[in-house]
């Protein structure tokens, strides 16, 4: 219990923390994409729930981690010396590769109905409150998936220190990093909901996540397509990415609006010209 109250775990913490919030970011975008399915009244109570009982699963996911860690790594089924495909599926990979699936049905799915111009929307009260349930009960599923990584990465870093010290720091920190993602969830929430044109940019993040669970997943399970081993896509690439894409996004936006501005502009030259004559 010593090394709780040392200046080499307080650091540590506050590392679990900033890697709770960094590896929590694809997680809080889904959050506030899958809450939107809620009655407006209860979209933030729906993120606060979902989270909440998340926070309490991934302690508890922890708990199970540290204690049977070698068996999520075991594999249970595996295929070799083909030349098509090889694998050794484990339930880790297996878990990563279904939350991978998931996410890029949710935002394929989303996108073709904002292209159809489709709200999520039902008539009845039973009906609103049925998805409220099962939204609340897929913003936790998924918490859990990405809580895979984070709690792995967690391990690493405190591997130096005995069990119980890190079983609380590591619990600490799931707790600080919940209640982080409670408050952000409802900010993105908002700004998405203020900013409209921002939710097909969130869609396409979301699409980029699943694609990196499923690169994950791949290398997970030592998955190989044709001899080419899958490797899985780095954070750095990530973000990367997603830096590309909110600068294409805002460049789009201005440029939109230069060109709406200038078309009014020539509209209303043209219509003085009319009133001269």
């Amino acid at each position: 219990m010593e090394q709780l109250f040392t200046i080499e775990s307080l650091i540590t913490l506050l590392m679990l923390v900033l890697l709770q919030a960094v590896l929590g970011f694809d997680n809080l975008l889904y959050i506030s994409l899958e809450s939107k399915k809620a009655p407006a009244d209860k979209q933030s109570y729906v993120r606060k729930l979902g989270v909440g009982l998340a926070i309490i699963l991934r302690i508890v996911l922890l708990f199970i981690l540290m204690s049977l860690i070698q068996y999520f790594q075991e594999p249970f089924a595996s295929l070799h010396n083909n030349s098509i495909i090889e694998f050794e599926f484990n339930v880790h990979s297996v878990i990563v590769l279904i939350g991978g699936v998931f996410i890029i049905y949710t935002a394929i799915k989303e996108i073709w109905h904002m292209m159809m111009l489709k709200e999520h929307e039902t008539s009845h009260g039973e009906e609103k409150k049925g998805s409220t349930n099962k939204i609340i009960l897929w913003i936790v599923i998924m918490n859990l998936v990405f809580s895979f990584d984070s709690i792995l990465s967690a391990m690493a870093l405190t591997s130096h220190m005995e069990y119980v010290p890190q079983l609380i720091l590591m619990s600490i920190a799931i707790i600080i990093g919940g209640v982080i993602m409670i408050v952000l969830a409802d900010k993105v929430s908002n700004f998405l909901q203020k900013n409209r044109m921002y939710e097909v940019l969130g869609l396409f993040i979301l699409f980029i996540v699943g694609i990196m669970l499923l690169s994950e997943g791949g290398h997970l399970a030592h998955l190989h397509l044709f001899n080419n081993p899958i490797t899985p896509m780095s954070k750095t690439t990530f973000y990367f990415v997603i830096i590309v894409l909110v600068i294409v996004d805002i460049v789009q936006g201005r440029y939109q609006k230069n060109l709406l501005a200038k078309k009014e502009h020539q509209e209303a030259l043209l219509a003085k010209q009319k009133e001269e004559k």
